[in-house]
């Protein structure tokens, strides 16, 4: 069996054009700040869009005459297509060019914005969203990787990766609100609104991105089989987590539908503990803080996306809340994440990405726990702000540590693998936790709509996303726990160098 090499912290970049270029927070250029802006800009405009449309629905549905399972497609699709294709792109940024792939991804997802925006049929639109979530899968990995290889290991790409990963998670944050102000002007503003900051961000993305030799095909090729599998296993747990809620999750179709993931995921890691050129080399797991960040970042988004269906349904159904007065409630969360743009990356320098994933999550879980107070006449100050507070802080804290724990550690020619496997985990998370709190609802509620039959469906939701966020606390307590046990001095032995035999050409040494 031929494997791969291990990934080194100090190993060197694949080519000189990849080696890192920033050695320090005092030697950013104005191109280098234009360089990061942009990709910034790209990840704002991915998150933005994953939060965004969830408002739009209504009105969506009543311009073009969606059913309510057909409605659902036109956020399933971007799902589908931006968890399932996510750690190809990843890979596709390490094999072809992370410039390369960046640049034309970002121009497909402008495309297919301004083609969301404009047609008049619900296929179409489905059609659109989904490549449109090819597209980010393309761009995010690529983008993030730019970073991880433009800025060195250490102060300078802490700092850049807490601008950049904040960038993103304000983006999923504002979405709400953004939605709410364009959909009272028109749905169709939420799809065309990306399209000139796509525009302007590929323009300077083709002037500002460094230029870097084509990447080595190697002698081994491409893993073809790898992608299949892989990739098809994921696209298949995407697309059958989201029907299992109308199919059910005892049909004979999940259940078909879960073993075939199961068989195609077997497959997947037969063919790359086989191949000489892996899609996903499996020895990166062998870094146990790569390992542990992905399922941090499982345990994070997952319970935010399966929370904020929740709080979303909660205050509009139950307490009658319009749509731009619910997403105004979660301002304060995007707030906090906005304004710690600027400050993560000393505070990571000075903690360690560690105790900040520690704190990230045990903050979003008590955020959690103090809304399992809702009831039938709770109120924005007693309930919804101080959980927004403890979101905002926990996902301040946490998702720029994940991140930067996800890419540290891993060689240069692996950054885009290490990136497209972390927001895997953050998509597929979502997708999992969502499905499982829409499926809790469902069965707690029994399809009632009185308040106390759609209380009786929440609640046991928010126990489960809670649970899922105390998983993820428990994970990275085990983390920081052995980085600590490893940090520990070894205890040297105080000798007494008084009992030296005189005259011997040995020392002998006895301890005091």
């Amino acid at each position: 069996m031929t494997t791969a090499r291990e990934p080194s912290a100090t190993s060197a970049p694949a080519n000189p054009s990849d080696a890192p270029s920033v050695h320090g927070d005092d030697t950013w250029s104005p191109r280098l700040w234009g360089t990061l802006i942009v990709l910034c800009a790209a990840l704002f405009l991915d998150a933005l869009d994953v939060s965004m449309v969830g408002v739009a629905l209504p009105s969506i549905g009543d311009d073009l005459h969606l059913s309510t399972s057909t409605l659902q497609w036109v956020v399933s699709g971007y799902v589908l297509g931006y968890g399932g294709l996510l750690l190809l792109g990843g890979r596709a940024a390490d094999l072809l060019g992370r410039r390369e792939v960046f640049l034309i991804a970002l121009a497909v997802f402008a495309a297919a914005s301004l083609l969301g925006g404009l047609v008049d049929n619900g296929g179409l639109l489905i059609a659109a969203r989904f490549v449109k979530g090819v597209a980010a899968a393309f761009t995010a990995p690529a983008g993030l990787s730019i970073i991880t290889t433009t800025f060195a290991e250490g102060p300078a790409r802490n700092r850049a990766l807490s601008i950049y990963t904040v960038t993103g998670a304000s983006g999923f944050s504002l979405g709400l609100v953004l939605s709410g102000l364009l959909t009272s002007v028109g749905w169709r503003f939420t799809f065309l609104m990306p399209v000139p900051v796509a525009l302007i961000a590929l323009a300077f993305a083709f002037r500002l991105l460094p230029r870097q030799p084509r990447p080595e095909r190697g002698t081994g090729g491409y893993d073809i089989a790898g992608a299949i599998t892989g990739t098809g296993s994921l696209l298949l747990l995407v697309f059958t987590v989201t029907e299992a809620q109308s199919a059910g999750w005892a049909s004979a179709r999940t259940v078909l539908s879960l073993i075939v993931v199961a068989a195609l995921a077997a497959a997947f890691l037969v063919i790359e503990q086989r191949t000489a050129h892996p899609l996903v080399r499996l020895g990166i797991f062998r870094n146990g803080g790569v390992a542990r960040a992905n399922l941090t970042a499982l345990a994070l988004f997952g319970s935010y996306a399966g929370f904020q269906f929740v709080a979303t349904l909660y205050l509009q159904r139950l307490l009658g809340w319009s749509a731009l007065e619910m997403a105004l409630a979660f301002l304060p969360a995007g707030a906090l994440v906005a304004l710690s743009a600027t400050k993560m990356g000393s505070i990571v320098d000075r903690f360690g990405t560690g105790r900040l994933m520690l704190g990230g999550v045990l903050s979003l879980t008590l955020g959690y726990v103090l809304f399992l107070r809702l009831d039938e006449h709770s109120s924005f100050v007693g309930l919804v702000l101080p959980s927004m507070v403890l979101l905002g802080i926990g996902f301040a804290l946490g998702f720029p540590s994940v991140n930067i724990a996800a890419t540290n550690g891993v060689s240069d020619d692996e950054q885009g693998l290490a990136s497209g496997l972390v927001n895997t985990a953050f998509q597929v998370g979502s997708a999992l936790v969502l499905a499982a709190a829409t499926a809790v609802i469902t069965a707690g509620s029994n399809g009632g709509q009185s308040p106390a039959a759609q209380l009786d469906g929440y609640r046991p939701a928010l126990l489960v996303i809670t649970g899922i966020s105390l998983l993820g606390f428990l994970v990275t307590a085990v983390g920081v726990a052995v980085e600590r046990n490893r940090k520990q001095p070894v205890a040297v032995p105080d000798y007494d160098y008084s009992a030296t035999a005189v005259g011997s050409n040995s020392e002998v040494l006895s301890p005091r």
